[in-house]
Order: structure tokens, then sequence, then C-alpha cells
């Protein structure tokens, strides 16, 4: 996707969106003529990903997502750069640990719940007090299908994206009616994030899927650019499962 010289004049701030599925989504907004303020752990990663979305639509923020000086400064400096930020897309997320919940460090699961849902309301909180609260806007959180039913071995990560669906609901009901607030539950996109999930056995992962594919960064672009769209304006609360079909299969066999 590639800018095509309109202006929307609407502004998005998404987190964790150097790479991967934020970044897919950036590419989704910047397409359609948004401004967008990105944010990430590597400066330099962060850099490129600006320079490849255009250096005069899009602003990048280096930091941790659960840093709340990162998500002042993230917030403050999309304001100052484009004086006001309409959306916000909850992307960044961490998952460290591969393994039974029954032998989780919980230590590590205090890591995982405070990257991937903490982070989330941190940011909520301060676009909705920056510029939501008066003006309007649309929250668009990326959770899991892992947050909806059982993933073996993934288990700390799906508590996480369980809790972030609820967060959804909890926002949707208390910032209704000028700021809708859904969210968005991938099944495995082709990212670094995912790779030990079928890195050596693609084929055989996108097997179990009815549409025959993984999922690429620019589905979830795709269905964000949607939920942040007019064309969603009487959508609030909802989760989007944009997952290959592979929920079909849920009771099958």
């Amino acid at each position: 996707m590639t800018y095509d010289g309109t202006d929307s004049g609407k502004v998005a701030l998404i987190t964790g969106a150097s790479r991967g599925i934020g970044y897919g989504v950036a590419e989704a907004l910047v397409a359609r003529g948004d401004r967008v303020c990105i944010t990430g752990r590597n400066e330099e990663a962060l850099k490129e990903a600006v320079e490849r979305l255009g250096a005069d639509r899009v602003v990048g923020v280096a930091g941790k997502a659960h840093d709340e000086a990162h998500q002042a400064v993230a917030v403050e400096r999309t304001m100052e750069a484009f004086g006001r930020v309409d959306f916000l897309v909850n992307n960044a997320g961490t998952n460290p640990v591969f393994g039974p919940l029954a032998d989780l460090d919980l230590g590590v699961a205090r890591k995982v719940y405070e990257t991937n849902v903490i982070s989330a309301l941190g940011f909520a909180q301060r676009t909705w007090h920056a510029w939501q609260k008066e003006h309007g806007g649309a929250i668009v959180n990326i959770a899991s299908i892992a947050g909806l039913s059982p993933s073996p071995f993934i288990g700390a990560y799906g508590m996480s994206k369980a809790a972030m669906i609820n967060l959804t609901v909890q926002l949707a009901h208390e910032m209704a009616p000028g700021v809708r607030v859904n969210a968005i539950a991938p099944a495995v996109v082709k990212t670094k994030f995912a790779q030990t999930l079928y890195e050596g056995r693609e084929a055989e992962a996108a097997a179990a899927y009815p549409l025959g594919r993984l999922g690429v960064p620019a589905d979830i672009g795709g269905a964000a650019a949607f939920l942040t769209s007019d064309q969603a304006e009487w959508i609030t609360g909802q989760t989007l499962v944009v997952d290959g079909g592979i929920f079909l299969n849920a009771g099958v066999g």
C-alpha cells in the first residue's frame, strides 16, 4: 500500500508498529490519507519504518509500551506533530514464554500482562484525555484468537488477550457515544513475532485453515482501517475475528 495523495484530516497513534501487524496497520492508514505516529522499542528499526511509510506523514517515538513515561511522550508527540489523535491502535505485545501454565514463572506472567493489557489501558487513558474525550474517535485493540479459546503452550499470552477483549468492552461502554472501541482477534499472522508457530512447517500450518493460508499484516491492517472508518460508525464493543476460518474447525474432529 502506498499513500495516494489524499489527506483524511485524521491522525492515528499505533503502538508496536515498526514491523509486523502494527506496521501493516500503519501502511493501511497512511494509504488512505491518515497521518500517523508509530511506536517501537528499537529506535533504528523505528526510523527505518518511518522512512518507508513516509516521513512527511509519519513520526516515530521509541520506547517500551509498559513505560508510563513513554506513553505520555508518545501521546504528546502525536499532539505536537499533528494537533490531534483520532485513532489509537493498541498493538504492542509480548510473549516471552512457551509452556504449560502449571510451570509458568509468575514474574513472567506479570510482565506479559503489564505489556499486553495495562499498557493498552494506559495509552487509552492518555488519548482520551488528550483529544478523544472532547472530540471523539476510535480505539482498536489487537487481541488474538488465543484470547477466545485454549491455545496450548501460550497460555499466558492467551490470558492477557482475553483480558484485552474484556478491556475492549469495558472501554466501549464507558467511552460511548463519542469513542468507539473494538478489538481484532487474529489467528497466526506471518510476522517475526509469530515465527516459531510456523517456521519450517508453513504448508502444514496453513493446511488447517479453510482459506488455505496464514495471515499477513495487511489482513489486519485492512480490518483496522475498516474499524476506524465511517463505515464502522455503528460498531463498538466487538471483537472481529480475522483468522482465515480456523475457528470453523473448533468443533471438528
